[in-house]
């Protein structure tokens, strides 16, 4: 199934100079959201995780999916203000300003999921919260890779995605 027929791309979106991967056409369609589902759990390792971290707001989507299907756990990092206490905080910069992402202590084996590995920013933050949670990273995974955009490794190796752009 050829995904990028589903993703439009946006200019301008949400600053100027950006341009903005759009999977809401994706998202809408069930065949594909189903290919795209078990396209991104065939490459995890499930044996070697406990649970599926899903970057609010569409990593939410990708994450709680894999999750319920591979029979594994769903942590939610949300931005800033968005969990009740007590929380651990990660500040990081964006292509187009700065943010925050939060999550709540715990352990266990994580996978890092998103939709779009655009500069690496929101991935490293996520990378760095897990840790100070108490969680071990053992991979991350993205639909989406801007690869001119970052040189984002993780443990050496590119990122997994589906698509890469």
């Amino acid at each position: 199934m050829d995904l990028n027929q589903l993703i439009r791309t946006v200019p301008d979106f949400p600053t100027p100079g950006v341009y903005f991967k759009d999977i809401s056409p994706l998202l809408a369609d069930s065949r594909a959201l189903q290919y795209t589902v078990d396209s991104l759990v065939e490459k995890i390792e499930l044996e070697n995780i406990d649970a599926f971290v899903g970057l609010e707001s569409r990593g939410f989507i990708f994450a709680s999916m894999m999750a319920v299907k591979s029979n594994k756990g769903f942590i939610p990092f949300r931005k800033k203000g968005k969990l009740p206490p007590p929380i651990i905080a990660e500040s990081y910069n964006l292509e187009y300003g700065s943010a925050t992402l939060e999550a709540q202590s715990g352990k266990g084996r994580v996978v890092i999921v998103d939709d779009v590995l655009a500069t690496g920013g929101t991935l490293d933050a996520s990378i760095k919260l897990a840790i100070k949670c108490g969680y071990s990273v053992e991979d991350v995974i993205v639909l989406i890779d801007l690869t001119f955009l970052n040189q984002f490794r993780f443990k050496n190796n590119k990122i997994k995605s589906l698509i890469a752009y």
